[in-house]
């Protein structure tokens, strides 16, 4: 079976019940968490047939989503779905999902294709990130550091095959239990930003971390970040957080990571 969980900030109420609706036409969900971390509350949740959690004092994202997690840690759910609120697919891809898990026991996080909503591709694999690569990502404009970026994101490989990837997009990330059991859950030092590369990572390190290409979603991707001084400034705090705990610029491990699987694609 299936948990998921949902954190909401300011998200109104058609859009997190969109999302909902479409989650309960799977039959493989369990339980379905809202955890809001917005400073009012949504009315009329008991309708929903959800568990509504209210945050009004925000403890950030990870820590939000980790409420939820433990549930499904000891409840000895199977699986558990990170989705973001801006998020629309087809509800079948889930079952295709699972048993494709099923399958394949050494994976522990797994996300699909990504769109946008006009039908481009989000390239949202990506190597572990260098303090560089961030940088340049934000800072400069990006017709100069194309080749970098693209490499980066892993775009030669074309986003058609499986891939092994240490660094997938938080958005949606359909996650092992038992081996969150083994890895943990978020970083709770991280407030927001770079907690999927946190535990995306971690994962990794023992387990298989997989783009599924033969499902997909939209992604309404936001970029709030880049829209607000506030949000820039939250990224790149925690982003030094980040690179406290890992490493700036001599992580060997990301290298030797990075590395791999690169050579493991051109196979």
């Amino acid at each position: 079976m299936l948990n998921v969980s949902i954190v909401r900030y300011k998200n109104t109420l058609s859009e997190i019940t969109s999302l909902i609706q479409t989650l309960k036409k799977s039959d493989i969900i369990s339980e379905i968490f809202v955890m809001d971390n917005s400073p009012e509350k949504l009315d009329n949740t008991e309708s929903l047939g959800i568990t509504y959690i209210y945050l009004p004092h925000n403890p950030g994202y990870g820590t939000a989503h980790n409420i939820a997690l433990k549930k499904s840690i000891e409840q000895n759910i199977k699986y558990h779905l990170v989705i973001n609120p801006d998020i629309e697919f087809n509800p079948d891809i889930l079952k295709i999902i699972s048993c494709f898990m099923d399958k394949n026991a050494k994976i522990g996080h797994l996300m699909p294709k990504v769109y946008y909503p006009d039908g481009k591709i989000q390239y949202l694999c990506k190597l572990l990130p260098t303090p560089t690569d961030l940088f340049i990502r934000r800072f400069v404009p990006a017709s100069w550091t194309k080749k970098r970026t693209d490499r980066f994101e892993l775009r030669a490989f074309g986003y058609d095959q499986l891939m092994d990837v240490p660094y997938l997009s938080g958005c949606f990330m359909f996650l092992r239990v038992e081996v969150l059991k083994e890895v943990g859950i978020f970083d709770e030092r991280f407030f927001m930003y770079p907690e999927d590369i946190d535990l995306t990572r971690r994962i990794h390190e023992k387990y298989r971390t997989v783009f599924y290409p033969d499902v997909s979603i939209i992604h309404h991707h936001a970029k709030n970040s880049y829209k607000s001084a506030k949000m820039m400034w939250i990224h790149i705090v925690n982003l030094i957080k980040y690179f406290n705990k890992w490493g700036w610029f001599f992580d060997l491990d990301r290298r030797k990571i990075n590395r791999k699987t690169i050579q493991n694609l051109i196979k």
